[in-house]
């Protein structure tokens, strides 16, 4: 059996307090209007983004529409 871990009130260097920067949870949970389409792409091109998705820990029809949507947004101003 394991020795028990003995825990003591103790402060451990300069501790600074930092202000809250995260959102509120509300902030955090929302639901994108999306719509769902059927698209053709090049195979070389699909494989592009599944490679980059695997190295981000992502998922790459996700890399895919943020993509689309930065091209929308920068030529819709």
């Amino acid at each position: 059996m394991r020795k028990k871990t003995k825990y003591i009130d103790e402060k451990i260097g300069k501790v600074k307090v930092v202000k809250d920067f995260l959102p509120e949870p509300e902030e955090l949970v929302y639901k994108e209007d999306t719509v769902k389409v059927t698209l053709n792409l090049s195979r070389s091109s699909v494989e592009y983004f599944k490679k980059l998705a695997r190295e981000h820990d992502s998922q790459y029809q996700k890399i895919i529409r943020n993509l689309l949507d930065e091209y929308a947004s920068h030529y819709s101003e």
